[in-house]
């Protein structure tokens, strides 16, 4: 169990974005809806989901298929970045971010959501303003806890002035590491959760995406640097080691990337996303890998910025990120 704000919850936690998000035709509701209850029977604790996720359809499937279920499990959701006329949107505008509240806990068929996002920081708007529309919500009692997402050290500090900040959550893995920049040793020093999301790298990590050239249409990994095919075909070969680690640890190599992050701190909450039921057992028995200091950092030098090939983000949607970042070479 890790904390986060008021709550205890499991260390592998699910991501629920790409039951109707980001990869692709996502799989019927039907399937998902029994893969989140098959999480919750097997002691998952806390879900995230966004308004973004399929422009609402993510909420109102956790709503539909466990709503019902409601007081087994810490929901998570996030505000600014919306869906308005079939386009994205970011905004912190404070009655926005209210009205977006609504919409989500109608949507998520619940009275209360525990720990809401600030999705974005749009770098406009005061956070004096857009945080405390958010302490509004927690007076209000919609809302238990306050996050944010893709924010730097500079700007947790100055959010968590205003209002505690139970959470941040940003990427974060082997291929990822820019939160070791600043973000991280904020977080612990604040008593803030850091909850990383695709701990995997997009399927990378599990040695199983092997042909990028597949890709959907409306898969968003077509227009990340480090999926491009020739980049991709150079990253593959950094996984050959973690193969032979996870073979002596008896693993998966999704396991053995979990267990890294779960050895970052115990502040580090891995967010996995799956649509399939075999993954979801497979990530929550990453707990049971335990890695000697030595593994640790062997792993983190096998793979890092200096050996992965590709940026994170185009320019754009870098632009976009509050995130710390690394020097260019």
């Amino acid at each position: 169990m890790r904390k986060i704000g008021k709550f205890e919850v499991t260390a592998i936690s699910l991501g629920c974005m790409s039951m109707s998000h980001a990869y692709g035709e996502p799989p019927p509701a039907e399937h998902s809806g029994r893969v989140l209850n098959e999480a919750l029977d097997l002691g998952y604790t806390m879900l995230d989901t966004a308004a973004l996720y399929g422009f609402g359809a993510n909420e109102t499937l956790i709503g539909n298929a466990i709503g019902h279920r409601r007081d087994e499990y810490i929901l998570a959701s996030k505000c600014s970045l919306h869906g308005v006329d079939g386009k994205r949107e970011l905004t912190n505008n404070p009655a926005k971010l209210k009205q977006s509240c609504e919409d989500s806990l109608r949507r998520l068929q619940t009275d209360v959501i525990d720990l809401f996002y600030l999705h974005r920081y749009d770098k406009v708007t005061p956070l004096e303003d857009s945080i405390g529309a958010l302490s509004d919500l927690v007076h209000e009692g919609k809302v238990r806890e306050i996050g944010l997402s893709e924010v730097s050290a500079e700007t947790l500090r100055k959010a968590h002035a205003i209002h505690p900040i139970a959470a941040v959550q940003s990427e974060y893995s082997l291929w990822t590491r820019e939160p070791e920049i600043a973000i991280l040793h904020a977080c612990r020093e604040l008593g803030t959760a850091f909850v990383a999301f695709s701990p995997l790298a997009r399927g990378f990590l599990t040695g199983r995406l092997r042909d990028v050239t597949q890709f959907h249409e409306n898969d968003l990994r077509r227009n990340m640097p480090r999926f491009y095919p020739d980049n991709y075909v150079q990253n593959l070969e950094l996984l050959d080691e973690l193969v032979l680690l996870s073979e002596k640890h008896n693993c998966t190599m999704g396991q053995l990337a979990l267990a890294w992050l779960l050895n970052a701190g115990d502040h580090v909450i891995p967010l996995p996303g799956t649509t399939n039921s075999v993954h979801l057992v497979e990530n929550f028995g990453a707990t049971g890998v335990e890695l000697t200091s030595q593994e640790f950092k062997a792993m983190g030098d096998m793979i890092n910025r200096h050996t992965v090939i590709g940026d994170r983000y185009v320019s754009t949607t870098q632009a976009e990120i509050d995130t710390e970042q690394f020097d260019q070479p």
